[in-house]
């Protein structure tokens, strides 16, 4: 895996994010957060965070107070409860309200706080559950959900409508944007509520380490899945700060999808675990498929650097030294 964080084109555009900009990334701690705060620090911005010790990005009070006071340039808001079907299907209540509160403060205190520039992060699960693939950003609204994510991906759509309606009404130069499935160093690893990747890589570890002659998945493996490492969308992220004002929201992906039983080959790979894996088929298969369509995005100048089998030793490595084991 490249140690280099990847690089934004060197085409010569006008920037819609000043040089050395102060920039509030909300969720700064997290997967995502902690990535973008990196390539911002690494391109020279002046970065913000603040912990949920320090702030809560439930409490609009207390979060608009603080937006008046820093008065940043713009704000990156990263800050949301994720998890796997897991995760959202045992606590859908929390998935909605909790990112539904998170996102009113937050951009509601920005836009009174007179931040000018603002990125919202979605997420892909706001597709259909039978969207056209590779799915086009046009493809919202247009058919039911998935179920066992509903009410994460409905908060995540009210954001979307949220950022346009600032912009219809005010004129907020806010945009929006939405990954495919995340990896990479800052990944959660808890099995109850992480998503595919790295529950696989813990999974394979133990199984490796106990010497089971097996390991069983959910699933029948044969759903498809888009992987992006979390350093290449931090590059998009900051991509879209610099170049990108449009009202719809831009999909994020490598576009590029697979198998989840071929995923869990090159995690079993990379593992080294050499025993049998098997299928429960009584478990949910969530969306069949899920492919972004990337074109909007590329035709900015992006193209991801990260190739899922380096990514996913690096993100293997990571979580050892974070056990404070080696392989």
């Amino acid at each position: 895996m490249t140690t280099d964080l990847p690089g934004p084109p060197q085409e010569s555009v006008p920037s819609l994010l000043r040089p050395g900009a102060r920039v509030f990334v909300a969720g700064h701690r997290g997967l995502v957060g902690s990535a973008v705060v990196r390539r911002l620090t690494a391109e020279g911005h002046e970065v913000m965070t603040r912990g949920r010790d320090q702030l809560d990005l439930r409490d609009a009070e207390r979060t608009a107070a603080f937006l008046r006071d820093a008065r940043p340039d713009a704000v990156v808001l990263a800050a949301a409860k994720v998890g796997g079907i897991m995760a959202n299907s045992t606590y859908p209540v929390q998935f909605l309200e909790d990112n539904l509160r998170i996102q009113l403060s937050v951009i509601a205190g920005a836009h009174a706080a007179g931040v000018e520039r603002l990125l919202f992060l979605g997420s892909s699960c706001i597709y259909p559950r039978r969207a056209p693939q590779p799915i086009p950003e046009s493809a919202l609204l247009t058919g039911p959900l998935e179920p066992t994510n509903e009410a994460y991906a409905l908060a995540k759509i009210a954001g979307i409508v949220q950022i346009q309606s600032y912009r219809r009404q005010y004129g907020a130069s806010y945009i929006s944007a939405m990954p495919t499935n995340l990896y990479g160093p800052g990944d959660n690893f808890d099995l109850e509520t992480s998503h595919v990747l790295p529950a696989l890589i813990r999974r394979f570890h133990e199984a490796r380490l106990s010497g089971a002659s097996a390991v069983t998945l959910w699933g029948s493996g044969s759903p498809r899945r888009e992987f992006l490492h979390v350093d290449d969308l931090a590059a998009a992220c900051v991509l879209l700060l610099e170049r990108y004002d449009g009202e719809a929201p831009v999909n994020v992906g490598s576009g590029e999808d697979l198998a989840i039983h071929e995923l869990a080959s090159t995690v079993a790979d990379v593992t080294s675990y050499q025993g049998k894996v098997e299928w429960d088929t009584a478990k949910p298969d969530g969306t069949p498929r899920k492919l972004l369509d990337v074109s909007r995005l590329a035709s900015l100048g992006f193209a991801p650097r990260i190739e899922l089998r380096d990514g996913i030793a690096g993100t293997y490595a990571w979580w050892l030294q974070q056990q404070g084991t080696r392989v």
